[in-house]
């Protein structure tokens, strides 16, 4: 049960209500639903760690880390859109609805061979269009790299290897990329 992919459109009700009751996730594009496949056993390990640093990091502050479940909702001319983010975090506490995200301020996506294309084009495009976001994080689960684009910094991107350290100003945290890729990668 949940939700089929079908040519015709739905509703973003009937999209959220579907996503609740589905056994896989889909992100929804201007009235039409998407599948999404599943991650690889590095691809959760990277999540993982990026999602424990940054809830220690977080404990006792109006920040929220969300990871995977948690849907980032847009609205580009006429569509609405959700996507599903790896990671994102939310610090207004007037973004409180209980199955989506409206107001994030970092999101960071894993990068897979069957995601990267989308992550990187698609995705930064339309996350660009949410006032609140400060920081987009693309982390390479197959070699030793993170990419930071930052609003501050027109978007411009930054990227570390493993001797660098990753850190989102707009939260202000810090976590070395070698840490970033414990259990992952042993060398760059």
């Amino acid at each position: 049960m949940g939700i089929p992919e079908t040519a015709n459109s739905i509703s973003v009700s009937d999209y959220l209500e579907g996503e609740q009751l589905s056994e896989i996730r889909h992100e929804y594009i201007g009235g039409r639903v998407y599948a999404m496949s599943g991650g690889s056993e590095a691809h959760n390990v990277l999540s993982g760690n990026l999602y424990a640093a940054l809830r220690s990091h977080f404990k006792g502050k109006p920040c929220m880390v969300f990871m995977a479940d948690m849907k980032i909702r847009l609205k580009i001319a006429e569509d609405d859109i959700f996507y599903y983010p790896d990671l994102l975090v939310t610090c207004d506490p007037s973004d409180d609805a209980p199955y989506y995200k409206t107001k994030p301020r970092v999101i960071i996506e894993v990068l897979s061979p069957s995601t990267e294309r989308v992550d990187r084009r698609e995705k930064f495009l339309s996350y660009q269009h949410l006032p609140s976001l400060e920081e987009y994080v693309l982390v390479d689960q197959e070699k030793m790299l993170v990419t930071v684009f930052r609003k501050a910094n027109a978007w411009q991107s930054e990227h570390l290897t493993s001797e660098g350290s990753l850190q989102l100003a707009s939260v202000g945290f810090e976590q070395s990329i070698p840490s970033v890729y414990e259990d992952v990668l042993t060398s760059p």
